[in-house]
């Protein structure tokens, strides 16, 4: 979800109000994913390098984080939005772990929209993370070297419960997947849309993934009309 900075910059208003506009992004975007029946929704919030950005930055997007539990659980509830944050919780507030765990708990028995929210998550860290899981797995007797594969790689990622990522759409014209999903991405489709986060919504949403539908998924091998 990106563009936020540029959106409120052209309207000549601080960065935080570009990350507010977001905030009303994202839920237009659930909205629009729970209308289109989509099983699957992951969405990038907070990176474990925005903790580099200026601190009243950093505080203003934490604060979007508590606004947006704190308004929208009722209705992600009540719309069978079922929430899972993936990422480092060591070392985060605990406030915002507490508020982690109650969006957890309160939509655990939901099953409508899975709505994945990646936060205080890199993908580096999360692969360096899955490594040191196999490493202690080793150590303690209950793995072999010959056991490690991609699926048991794969078991030990942040998303071992999600089926395998198929569209990542990267918003604001940029080109690159700024530590995103690394190892799921390996063959996704990837569209590139020049829309800035704060306009976002289900016409984006649609047109991207009827780009995806345009695609010939290969998989390393032959297309249909090959």
């Amino acid at each position: 979800m990106d563009g936020n900075g540029r959106w409120a910059k052209a309207r000549g208003k601080p960065r935080t109000f570009g990350h507010s506009a977001g905030v009303e992004a994202l839920r237009r975007t659930v909205e629009a994913a729970g209308d289109i029946k989509l099983p699957y929704l992951t969405v990038f919030g907070f990176s474990t390098e925005n903790w580099g950005r200026p601190k009243e930055e950093v505080a203003a997007l934490l604060e979007l984080l508590r606004l947006y539990v704190g308004r929208d659980l009722h209705r992600l509830v009540r719309d069978g939005v079922k929430v899972r944050v993936i990422g480092e919780r060591e070392g985060l507030e605990p406030d915002i772990r507490a508020i982690i765990e109650r969006a957890e708990d309160q939509t655990a028995a939901n099953a409508t929209l899975n709505l994945t929210i990646a936060f205080n998550y890199g993908a580096q860290d999360e692969i360096v993370r899955a490594v040191r899981r196999i490493a202690d797995d080793i150590a303690a007797g209950r793995l072999t070297p010959d056991d490690v594969c991609a699926d048991t790689f794969a078991q030990r990622l942040d998303t071992a419960c999600l089926p395998p990522l198929d569209l990542l759409i990267r918003t604001s014209g940029e080109r690159r997947l700024s530590n995103f999903m690394l190892w799921q991405a390996a063959y996704a489709e990837l569209v590139f849309l020049e829309d800035l986060w704060p306009d976002f919504g289900r016409e984006p949403l649609e047109r991207a993934i009827n780009e995806f539908r345009r695609r010939d998924r290969r998989y390393g091998g032959v297309g249909r009309d090959e």
